[in-house]
């Protein structure tokens, strides 16, 4: 029986699976009763091994194929946090805690490979093992990290990763991936900027660190502007500034400004990095003030190997019939490029229809996406390990 027509069957269960999760969201490595559930449905979906606590609360899920002539074995990862956000949706199973809501999809993500799990556990028609990854904090706490240096990818043997996640604006059930960078590292900086408060009146009396802070943040757009290759991608965005005085007639001692810097190239963050500093520490000098600049590294690019797009491709197409192949990169941040790092594999966007975008109050995962994108999980299982 094809995948897709025994996914349509599991429709009704995969999706209940996914509800339950939205109605409990739970943040970054906080996801005790996700993994709890997660871990539950494993074992009862008959998985060779079933180990919990990875990576602090990560699960991992090991199906044994029916035969392993070669020693292969497949990695498949979905996440599994929320995000801080007070939802918008007014669905019957909203978020039951205030402030936190499912508004990435990552109920979706983990119920979609579940129904993968359950379908290669109930088949086994392959030649290898499959090993299934249930991921914590994606969203900002590096869970993908912690998973790789728990141990993940020595303690299974893996030897190739695959991920997906769900893009609004695309028709439901469609793919779209490319080969090298897909997704953009993502760093954070802090700047703070010292100078001298004193009575707004009397600027001339004071080193105006609000002044100094404004030319900081305009002149880092010339960073991209004018020191990386225009036909290379960067981003500086400064989406924080702060003060030590909240009055209408103080020139604080003290401006803090935060942001972030994106770049899918290694040389590029380098620059970026080099850039910030060199920028915020000479204004800041040149008005007699001070700036104090903390980069942070965040997560590495998220690189499809070539390879792997291609295999991941041929899945897709089988299942929705073409593949966007040409889609442009995007700057927002992957932890999945943790385990990219360890060893080849590739990301693929399935379409969530039209619907709000995520990390907005009213996203929904759309559960119609649920069976092109179990089959992909478990289509990348059978294409790469095909039955001996």
């Amino acid at each position: 029986m094809p995948v897709k027509n025994r996914f349509a069957e599991l429709l009704p269960e995969i999706t209940a699976w996914r509800r339950d999760f939205h109605e409990h969201p739970e943040l970054l490595y906080d996801v005790h009763r996700t993994a709890g559930r997660v871990a539950e449905l494993l074992r009862g979906f008959g998985c060779d091994e079933v180990v919990e606590g990875v990576g602090r609360t990560g699960v991992v899920g090991v199906i044994k194929g029916r035969t392993d002539s070669r020693g292969r074995v497949i990695g498949l990862r979905a996440d599994m946090d929320a995000l801080p956000i007070i939802e918008q949706t007014g669905l019957g199973y909203a978020s039951k805690t205030p402030g936190k809501m499912h508004a990435c999809g990552h109920d979706g993500h983990t119920a979609m490979l579940l129904g993968a799990a359950k379908y290669l556990a109930e088949t086994r028609n392959f030649d290898g093992t499959a090993v299934v990854i249930f991921q914590p904090a994606e969203e900002g706490g590096a869970g993908g990290e912690a998973m790789v240096l728990d141990g993940l990818v020595s303690r299974w043997n893996i030897q190739e990763f695959y991920g997906m996640h769900n893009m609004p604006g695309m028709p439901v059930g469609s793919f779209s991936i490319k080969p090298g960078a897909m997704m953009a590292a993502a760093d954070q900086f802090d700047i703070i900027v010292t100078g001298k408060g004193g009575h707004a009146a009397k600027p001339h009396e004071c080193i105006d660190t609000t002044l100094t802070a404004a030319q900081i943040i305009v002149a880092l757009q010339s960073v991209v502007a004018r020191n990386i290759d225009p036909l290379k991608n960067a981003v500086i965005s400064v989406c924080v500034v702060s003060t030590d005085s909240t009055a209408h007639n103080v020139i604080p001692q003290v401006v803090k400004l935060k942001g972030t810097a994106r770049s899918l190239d290694p040389g590029v963050r380098d620059q970026l990095e080099e850039g910030i500093t060199r920028v915020a520490t000479n204004i800041a000098a040149a008005m007699g003030a001070t700036a104090q600049v903390d980069y942070q590294r965040g997560y590495p690019v998220t690189m499809n190997d070539d390879q792997a797009t291609v295999w991941a491709a041929d899945v897709a197409r089988e299942i929705a019939g073409d593949v966007n192949m040409d889609m442009q990169p995007m700057m927002g941040g992957e932890d999945f490029s943790y385990m990219l790092n360890e060893k080849p594999g590739a990301y693929i966007f399935v379409g969530n229809g039209d619907t709000a975008m995520v990390h907005h109050p009213a996203y929904n995962f759309n559960d119609d996406a649920i069976p092109a994108g179990s089959s992909w999980y478990a289509g990348m299982v059978e294409q790469r390990m095909p039955a001996a």
